[in-house]
């Protein structure tokens, strides 16, 4: 299967859900028989997703492009590093031919900390291939970027166990 015409989708806000959305998603692309590929900016590979996505390699390729630091302040330049690298990946990936669904999880962040340039993934979304559907997750999506999607859902928070002290716990937030 391959879809007759793909558009650009934004998952963004301070709410909790983006990356699970977007997840979501590529489950129900995979099911449908979709090719997924899914590049996640400011991670490492370290979450309960990953596991669970490597089982459906058939359909969906997942590949992370940060390390193990939360960013705080400005990014070192290994950070940078690779961010472009994935941001090149994930062109790559999106150009091919080869995958339905490209799922750019936490790319509004990596702009936001300035690990990429918008211009260059506002030019990545105007060479997208109308038959692919292209995903971005991340709080603080640019309004340039935003311009150009067809859907934008906010994720709003209103209530979060974080602000009593929760850390994040595997199979529900990694």
């Amino acid at each position: 299967m391959t879809l007759n015409r793909g558009f650009v989708q934004i998952y963004t806000g301070k709410g909790k859900g983006k990356t699970t959305a977007a997840l979501g998603l590529a489950l129900r692309g995979a099911g449908a028989g979709l090719r997924v590929y899914i590049g996640q900016f400011l991670k490492s590979g370290k979450y309960s997703e990953n596991i669970s996505v490597h089982s459906l390699e058939k359909n969906i390729v997942m590949e992370a492009y940060g390390n193990d630091r939360f960013i705080c302040g400005e990014p070192c330049t290994e950070e940078i590093r690779l961010a472009e690298q994935g941001l090149i990946k994930a062109k790559n990936a999106l150009l091919s031919g080869m995958y339905d669904i490209v799922i750019l999880d936490e790319i509004n962040v990596a702009i936001s900390l300035g690990l990429i340039k918008e211009e260059e993934v506002a030019d990545m979304i105007k060479m997208r291939p109308k038959t692919a559907e292209l995903v971005l997750t991340g709080r603080s999506a640019p309004a340039s970027i935003m311009e150009l999607a067809d859907l934008i859902t906010e994720m709003r928070e209103i209530k979060h166990y974080f602000s009593c002290g929760v850390e994040a716990r595997e199979g529900i937030e990694k």
